[in-house]
């Protein structure tokens, strides 16, 4: 294996721990509801989505320690945040500090969406950008499923108390990750841009396979004399309106809505609690599955044909999950275009938003891009996930309305890729910030 992949998977590896925090709770939602008797407000405001303001601050401000700091030290502490909340949530002794807890590990996810996809794309070459920086998304969905069969593993483990279980086991890989993440060098486009350090940046980008050296640090520098402003100047509009755009279609699709809530939709579908928590594995499956394939696709088909393809599975997916629920049809038959949906995201957003983001923003505001973008991700998010108890509690007799929603909300998608969407695979980071900004 190449110096190279190694450090894009082992950075990677913060994308596991992001998918496995955000979907284990899953597992825990109604037995601490049931432990807690938490009011359907208090429920989606604190428990079910205080990790994910966490989040939204973790990636609204993480591009503050990735340029001040480096990629690689915000990396670490974030690994000492899953740790310290996975640890405190199994422990928490009620609402309030389990919510403070799942606070921490939000603030690690909204870092980690920020550290990882910057820092993988800036120790990638314009060949295999694409295949390295899903890597976090592979592990992201990695993650997903192995919480998914965790949570089932678990279902009975430690009676009452098996939610402390699935929520604790989390620190196990945390404190791998960390320990490996120390193992990687400093990225060589910070060096250059932040650090003013050549001679280093060269060592590095030497290990990554660049053969013409002085030609590779003279771009990098001429990129970040014309890049000097602030990210909020005019000339950024264009990939701050991509960013954001593409960000906010990521969750009005509801893919954070069905992972989060799987179980109880699928319980609401006719299938028993084990049951639900059985084909949340496959859920993950499928999702992983589609991943690889996206991985196989990125740097060949190209990022915006992805996204055409994801947004006619999700169009059909989710209307004929509404149409499922709408008409009584059987679990088996929701169950299939649920599976359609998750392929969808995999192959499509799942597989091209953090590549993308980490793309189209110049070296010096990369990190801060990269924070607007994730930042718009986990506020949509967040927003949904917290009104998300209120609104099944809403529709218990028959969701399919919330699906025909997203649905819709696909469609609006499809005609943004189309007609909005330029294709970034193949060309340079350093070529792409001449495109896309206008001086």
């Amino acid at each position: 294996m190449s110096k190279q992949n190694y450090w894009a998977i082992t950075v990677a590896l913060a994308g596991f721990l992001f998918g496995f925090d955000t979907v284990v709770i899953s597992g825990a939602n109604q037995p601490i509801r049931e432990l807690w008797q938490t009011s359907p407000w208090f429920h989606g405001t604190f428990i079910m989505s205080m990790a994910l303001w966490g989040t939204v601050i973790g990636a609204l401000l993480g591009g503050i320690p990735s340029n001040r700091y480096g990629r690689k030290k915000t990396l670490i502490w974030i690994g000492v945040l899953y740790s310290v909340s996975a640890l405190g949530s199994a422990l928490a002794w009620d609402p309030y500090s389990f919510s403070f807890f799942r606070f921490i590990g939000g603030l690690g996810v909204g870092a980690s969406s920020v550290a990882a996809p910057t820092y993988i794309s800036e120790i990638s070459t314009k060949e295999n950008r694409g295949r390295l920086v899903i890597l976090y998304q592979f592990n992201i969905v990695l993650g997903i499923f192995i919480a998914f069969f965790s949570n089932y593993l678990l279902k009975g483990f430690g009676g009452a108390n098996d939610w402390r279980w699935m929520l604790g086991v989390e620190a196990i890989p945390a404190l791998l990750y960390t320990l490996m993440v120390m193992g990687v060098p400093r990225s060589p486009r910070w060096l250059i841009t932040k650090k003013n350090e050549p001679d280093q940046a060269k060592l590095i980008l030497s290990d990554m396979g660049v053969k013409k050296l002085d030609a590779a640090v003279e771009a990098i520098q001429q990129s970040a004399s014309q890049a000097k402003e602030a990210i909020w100047q005019p000339k950024f509009r264009t990939p701050l309106i991509l960013a954001f755009v593409l960000a906010m279609f990521n969750q009005l699709s509801g893919i954070n809505f069905i992972l989060y809530y799987a179980p109880e939709i699928l319980e609401k579908a006719g299938l028993a609690a084990k049951e639900s928590l059985q084909n949340s594995i496959s859920i993950g499956a499928i999702n992983l599955i589609f991943t690889m394939l996206g991985i196989y696709l990125i740097d060949r088909a190209g990022r915006k044909r992805l996204m055409i393809i994801g947004s006619i599975g999700y169009i059909v997916g989710l209307s004929m999950v509404a149409y499922a629920f709408y008409s009584g049809a059987s679990a088996g038959f929701l169950m299939v275009f649920l599976l359609l949906f998750i392929a969808a995201h995999a192959v499509g957003q799942g597989a091209v938003i953090w590549v993308f983001i980490s793309e189209i923003f110049p070296n010096t505001v990369r990190a801060y891009g990269q924070s607007w973008g994730s930042g718009t991700h986990w506020v949509f998010a967040a927003m949904i996930t917290l009104l998300a108890p209120v609104v099944i509690d809403i529709f218990k007799e028959n969701p399919w309305p919330i699906f025909a929603f997203f649905a819709v909300m696909m469609v609006c998608q499809l005609l943004w890729v189309i007609f909005c969407m330029p294709e970034t695979k193949g060309v340079s980071l350093e070529e792409l910030s001449k495109r896309l900004i206008r001086e």
